[in-house]
């Protein structure tokens, strides 16, 4: 397996292919609008929803620098709200969509280059970076829906 197969496999597996750990489209299914938008009480939490909000902007941040396309840069706690969250379901599976749409993208433009070039232009840093950004902030999604009674029980 190549170094850019490897990290393909890798941005996958922290997304959408079940590994050793859940990933973020695991810890995102099945969750209601209401659900995505809860915090717990008396905590200066982030919900679920601007936990994913957030892996979002990096990601697309990513592709952008990749496109050659221009990016505002925010950063900070603006990343945590760049779709507004409701309580609308079908607002919740837009956001849903767009963490999934791109993922594909990042994986689709990463598949496209040749180990050599991810080296050179210094993007496996950036990547390595942007996997442990969301391993890190689905583990906290997990335990806000554990918090919240919404994480399937596996007895």
């Amino acid at each position: 397996m190549s170094r850019a197969e490897f990290l393909v496999d890798v941005l996958d597996s922290t997304f959408d292919k079940e590994n050793w750990y859940a990933p973020l489209k695991s810890a995102m299914e099945g969750l209601t609008a209401k659900q995505a938008s809860w915090r717990p009480p008396g905590e200066a939490t982030k919900s679920i929803w601007e936990n994913v909000n957030h892996l979002i902007y990096y990601k697309e941040r990513l592709v952008a620098t990749l496109e050659g396309r221009e990016w505002t840069r925010m950063d900070g706690n603006d990343t945590f709200f760049i779709i507004k969250q409701t309580e609308d379901n079908n607002d919740w599976n837009l956001t849903i969509n767009r963490a999934e749409n791109v993922h594909n993208k990042l994986k689709e433009l990463l598949s496209q280059m040749s180990s050599e070039n991810i080296k050179e232009s210094g993007l496996e840093s950036d990547l390595i970076d942007i996997l442990l950004h969301d391993a890190y902030h689905t583990g906290q999604i997990m335990l806000l829906r554990k918090m919240q009674g919404s994480w399937p029980s596996h007895r």
